[in-house]
This record gives C-alpha cells, sequence and structure tokens, in this order.
C-alpha cells in the first residue's frame, strides 16, 4: 500500500513529565508494505517509571507480528485479531522471561495502551486496547479517559486466570472503513486530546495559533521532512523565557502539552486535502 498511501510521525515528551526527569513513555513504530500500511502508537503506564520500555517493545512488536500475519491472513477472516492477540501475548510472554519472569517485572515494564491502524488494499481497520485517540476522513474519536485514569492494558492477560472469567484485555476494533473511501487517517496517544483542546492558543511566545489536528494530515510539509511532525509538537511545548520590560522581571511561558503526545497520520498520495506550506499553519 505504500504506493497508494504516505506516513508522518512524532512524539514529544510532555511538560508533567519534563518537570520529574522523567522519559518520554511514548512510542510509535510504521511499516510501509506492498500489501499493507501499518501504524501503530503506544503510551506506557504513567505510574510506572519503566513503562516506556514496554511502549517501545509493544510498538515494534505490534507491527511486526501485524505484517507477518497479513502475509498469512486476511483481516477479515474471523480468528485474524484473535491470532494478533495470541502472537503479541507470545511476544511479551517471551519478553517477560527475559526480564525476569514474575509479576513485578511485567507491570514494572510491560503496561502500555495501544492504538494500531491496518490498511489493506480492501478495508482499513483501527484497533487497540486502552485510552487514545484516532480521526478517519476528519471524524474525531476520543477513547477513554476511564475511571481512576486506570486503562486496560493487554499484558494484563497474562495475569488473568481464564478459568474463573473471561479474558477482558483483548484487543478491540475501534473502526473499519473500505478503503476505497478513506482519504485520511490519524491515530495518536490520549496526549493528543490535550492538542485538540488548544488549537486556537498561541504557540509559547508567538502570535502564532497552534492550528487544529487537520494540519497534520493537510499540510504537505510534514510528509516531506520525516521530522517535522516531531518539530511542530516541540515548537507547541517549548518553555519560552521572555523580560517584562514594564516590571523588570523575566516571564516563564510554560509548554501547551502536559502529556506525552505522539501522532502517526496517513493520507492517500496525491489526496485534494493537501494543502502548500503557504496555506499551512505549519510554519
Amino acid at each position: 500500500m505504500h504506493q497508494h498511501f504516505e506516513v508522518a510521525a512524532g512524539s514529544i515528551l510532555g511538560q508533567n513529565h519534563r518537570r520529574v526527569n522523567q522519559n518520554n513513555q511514548d512510542a510509535w513504530a510504521s511499516l510501509a508494505l506492498d500489501q499493507a500500511t501499518i501504524a501503530v502508537v503506544c503510551d506506557g503506564c504513567g505510574s510506572r517509571p519503566k513503562s516506556e520500555v514496554g511502549a517501545q517493545l509493544g510498538a515494534q512488536l505490534t507491527v511486526h507480528a501485524l505484517a507477518q500475519l497479513v502475509a498469512e491472513e486476511r483481516p477479515e477472516d474471523e480468528l485474524f485479531w484473535q491470532m494478533l492477540n495470541k502472537r503479541l501475548l507470545g511476544g511479551m510472554q517471551t519478553l517477560q522471561k527475559q526480564l525476569g519472569a514474575d509479576s513485578q517485572r511485567l507491570v514494572e515494564y510491560l503496561l502500555f495502551t495501544l492504538m494500531g491502524c491496518l490498511v489493506t488494499p480492501e478495508t482499513t481497520w483501527i484497533f487497540g486496547l486502552g485510552d487514545g485517540v484516532f480521526v478517519i476522513n476528519e471524524e474525531f474519536h476520543r477513547i477513554g479517559p476511564f475511571t481512576n485514569n486506570a486503562p486496560p492494558y493487554l499484558a494484563y492477560s497474562l495475569l488473568w486466570d481464564t478459568e474463573k472469567s473471561p479474558d477482558p484485555f483483548q484487543l478491540q476494533i475501534y473502526a473499519q472503513h473500505p478503503t476505497e473511501q478513506v482519504q485520511s487517517v490519524l491515530i495518536g496517544s490520549d496526549g493528543v486530546g490535550d492538542l485538540v483542546d488548544i488549537a486556537t492558543d498561541y504557540l509559547p511566545g508567538k502570535a502564532e495559533p497552534v492550528g487544529p489536528l487537520n494540519q497534520f494530515w493537510r499540510c504537505d510539509r510534514y510528509f516531506q521532512n520525516p521530522d517535522q511532525v516531531r518539530r511542530r509538537l516541540a515548537q507547541i511545548n517549548r518553555e519560552v523565557i521572555q523580560p517584562d520590560w514594564q516590571t523588570r522581571q523575566v516571564r516563564k511561558i510554560p509548554g501547551l502539552l502536559p502529556d506525552d503526545t505522539t501522532l502517526i497520520s496517513i493520507r492517500r498520495k496525491g489526496t485534494k486535502e493537501g494543502d502548500s506550506d503557504a496555506r499551512c499553519n505549519c510554519r
């Protein structure tokens, strides 16, 4: 599908994690194949200081498991997504053993939410588990938040006693559309929700608005420079120090994104939605 769709992606550390000297706990991965375009965003559990490890491993594990599965099976088949779930859990079990084979290491490293997109010639799928956002053809959807800020994590399946009750921690299908009708898709961590909420705010230290989320699939620039999405997110979230000459004080203007923020944008090549840099708010 790489001849029909193009991909842009980026991730930045949120202000809340920056203040306590934590790493970015989001991760993303994508693959552009002949038979499919695959994209995944993972968000590590905020209360676990090493969960960025699981997010990074989870994103890579998911795109490669999907790539192998698409080559063997059809996503329209009933068992496809069950097989994906099984392969992900098998991969996580292998990682768990390498990390020490106990539940403590499991929850320390491997708790992450997942938001994914699979584009095949016939169908485009949005799937995942836990909170996050996705957009198809300008239609915005937010998954979560969950009670007590405790989203479900796929790794909990490894601790669940399925003999007592069915496993509730299974991948979910959030949407599916005929690919011929799909012009653009965006998936993101829950931090993208904050990005949507500040669309009319000004960039720190500038008289330029952040702009709407659709800039990330309408603006050509994001697809021409592989680092442009990250750079734009960093611009939105940078701290600016400015002198106030009237009060003779220095004023700190904080970044606008409290949470780690990660997104992957996919659009059809040659789409009429594409805007030139002169029209697009992405300087």
